[in-house]
């Protein structure tokens, strides 16, 4: 039996991964969050769940885990924590061997003719002042986890829009953002928890960042 945890269980990309690996019988998942209360109304008054401030659980206590999933959502005035959060997973599965899935952001793939950043875009959208700070902390988490060379580690990026939904046919790549034939750049969360729970069962990625694109309706 493996044993999964998932940061950030309650999440829109957390809880969709939490209900798939639930159904699949050789996981045993733990959600982990910062409330209990909301966690249950998501995910179920029967889930399993591990519930403090991530950085404060020690790492002892996450140290029994097979993997573990960095879904972590926080405001975008906190989008720091992302970076913190990562060196904290990484110092832990130094020791203890765990496999880390981080979900990452779009704003560190390549677009346009010149394959310039993807965050170069989203810094021009409307408002982007008031949460910019979170693609620009993921793109320094990538960058940090790139430099990464004795941990088993993926990361996924989704594409441009990322929105609730069932899994639907999908493409995959590596740094380029990816679009369907309608010229729309999105990704369900349905999409990536079959992705993220695949990668469990029979982990393709290492010590390397992907990036997914629904590509039917």
């Amino acid at each position: 039996m493996t044993k999964v945890g998932i940061i950030g269980a309650s999440g829109m990309a957390g809880s969709a991964i939490y209900k798939l690996a639930t159904a699949q019988p050789g996981l045993d998942v733990t959600g982990i969050v910062r409330h209990e209360g909301k966690a249950k109304k998501v995910l179920g008054d029967d889930a399993q769940l591990l519930s403090g401030d991530i950085f404060a659980i020690i790492d002892s206590v996450l140290a029994r885990f097979d993997v573990i999933i960095d879904a972590y959502g926080t405001n975008p005035a906190n989008a720091e924590r992302h970076i913190k959060l990562a060196e904290k997973l990484i110092s832990l599965a130094r020791k203890d061997k765990i496999r880390l899935i981080f979900i990452l952001g779009a704003g560190s793939l390549q677009t346009g003719n010149d394959r310039h950043l993807f965050i170069k875009d989203i810094e021009k959208m409307p408002d982007s002042e008031t949460w910019i700070n979170t693609p620009r902390q993921q793109l320094k988490e990538l960058q940090y986890l790139e430099a990464i060379t004795d941990v088993d580690w993926v990361g996924i990026s989704p594409a441009a829009n990322f929105e609730p939904g069932p899994v639907s046919d999908y493409k995959l790549g590596k740094d380029e953002l990816l679009f369907n034939e309608q010229g729309e750049s999105k990704v369900t969360t349905g999409t990536v928890a079959e992705i993220v729970v695949s990668e469990i069962l029979a982990p393709q990625y290492h010590q390397e960042r992907f990036t997914v694109v629904n590509t039917g309706n």
